[in-house]
């Protein structure tokens, strides 16, 4: 992984091998950036995106091996009270199964890079997103008071 700063803005190229969603929370770490969006292309070998059903408060993994095409991956970074950094992406592929074009997308939980992405990383200016639990949906989302 490399990854450039120009202005604000962090410019990260991912190599094979590469985990991207713990590359993006490497570089936020070692940044200090608390709150951001980040968004790319590229092509990975191993994926794991989730569905979330709200119901039983539970995700369903989907795991997909083999030439995955990361057509967009979406996502941001925001910040507990202790300045604990996590991520919420979401991202989809499409790789070719039987001949045919396929697609694959959902909550991102892991990618493996298998030849290069390049990921665009955008801090929020003056100020810090926080976290927060939902008490209606049981789950984590931005503190925006």
């Amino acid at each position: 992984m490399e990854y450039k700063k120009l202005g604000e803005t962090v410019y990260a190229r991912f190599d094979k091998g590469d985990e991207v969603l713990e590359c993006i929370l490497n570089i936020c770490r070692k940044e200090n950036i608390l709150s951001a969006t980040f968004s790319g292309i590229g092509g990975c070998g191993d994926v794991t995106v989730s569905t979330y059903i709200p119901e039983k408060n539970y995700f369903i993994p989907h795991n997909k091996t083999g030439l995955l095409e990361m057509i967009s991956i979406n996502g941001n970074i925001s910040a507990d009270d202790n300045n604990e950094i996590f991520e919420h992406t979401h991202a989809m592929f499409s790789y070719i199964e039987n001949g045919e074009v396929k697609f694959l997308g959902g909550h991102l939980t892991k990618a493996v890079i298998s030849y290069t992405a390049e990921i665009e990383i955008r801090p929020v200016e003056e100020g810090v997103i926080r976290r927060k639990q939902d008490e209606l949906t049981r789950i984590t989302v931005w503190d925006l008071k």
